[in-house]
């Protein structure tokens, strides 16, 4: 879909050092390394290591991927619901690889870190808190007593989920303010139902991480496009810039008439932007071509491009080399 030529690669240890030395060994072969299925707190050490160590993109999919879908369906829900960036209540359940990369990545967008609440095993991450915490936990620690998911979602905007399955009832979802914005993105099965969220609140902006739903929340629509505009400019690293530069191109996708293509591939008489459609489907060719560019544009940008590129060319290359792997 991007057409990158990609070596998947198993090693065979657990131990972070020795994934960071085999991975260092063999990146001369390759313009940029995307880690896979790698759990929290091990993935942050061994994506810090490399990305000090090596000059070519690292990227954790499993958390940056997640983050940066995530990012252009809570825009788009805000947009739909009236709401403002610093004004949401959002509560997470999930304080993995995932779930700590998108909140980090909220703040980004520019949510107040004290307006994010997360949860894990062990119930809310508050200040003073033993079980199983990290530095990354720490910044969102609120309060300083143990509290369950259920005490603080009441009041909430927005619901996370980046854990497990049918951990969020019906009573919770209740417990949530006006058009609330549920994001259950556990696979295969998420945190509720989206049957039974949707019963439970008719007036929500619902997404899950399945595509046999509406709004799926996925990291397929970041790999391979995310690397398809770093390697164009042969940049660096992928930074901040970079992530945020996607998420806004996806959330401005989102807007835009839906193809004939595209509804064909998913059997659809109409589509558009609304409550049921605020991320872009996964085989809409067009990700490619608004996803890689605006990647490829913030690294310029952000001083991390080796090379520099026009952009409107480089979208016309982009459309060729896509019109010729489709034959």
């Amino acid at each position: 879909t991007a057409d990158i030529d990609v070596f998947d690669i198993e090693i065979d240890s657990e131990h972070p050092d020795e994934v960071v030395k085999a991975v260092e060994l063999i990146a001369p072969t390759f313009g940029g390394i995307n880690l896979e299925d790698i759990k929290a707190p091990e993935c942050f050490y061994i994506e810090k290591q490399l990305k000090e160590k090596l000059d070519i993109p690292v990227f954790h999919d499993d958390q940056h991927g997640t983050a940066i879908i995530l990012g252009a369906a809570f825009l788009n829900a805000l947009e739909l619901t009236g709401r403002k960036l610093d004004e949401v209540k959002i509560v997470f359940s999930g304080a993995g690889a995932a779930g700590m990369s998108c909140a980090k990545h909220l703040v980004q967008l520019g949510v107040p870190y004290e307006n994010i609440w997360v949860s894990d095993i062990h119930g809310l991450i508050y200040h003073g808190r033993k079980q199983e915490m990290t530095p990354d936990k720490e910044s969102f620690a609120k309060g300083d007593h143990k509290a369950s998911l259920s005490d603080f979602i009441k009041g909430a905007d927005v619901f996370i989920g980046l854990s497990a399955a049918n951990l969020v009832s019906q009573e919770m979802l209740k417990s949530m303010r006006g058009d609330p914005i549920i994001f259950a993105m556990a696979n295969p099965d998420p945190e509720i139902k989206y049957e039974l969220a949707k019963e439970a609140r008719p007036d929500a902006i619902i997404g899950t991480g399945r595509s046999d739903f509406p709004n799926q929340i996925n990291n397929v629509l970041g790999f391979p496009f995310i690397f398809r505009g770093a390697l164009d400019v042969r940049a660096r690293e992928i930074n901040d810039a970079m992530k945020m530069a996607a998420s806004l191109s996806l959330a401005n996708l989102a807007k835009q008439p839906v193809s004939k293509d595209v509804l064909e591939a998913y059997q659809l008489d109409h589509l558009e932007f609304g409550p049921d459609y605020i991320v872009p489907k996964p085989l809409d060719r067009r990700v490619c071509l608004w996803e890689a560019p605006a990647v490829a544009r913030a690294a310029m940008e952000s001083g991390v491009a080796r090379l520099t590129i026009d952009i409107n060319q480089y979208v016309n290359q982009l459309e060729e080399r896509l019109i010729k792997g489709a034959k």
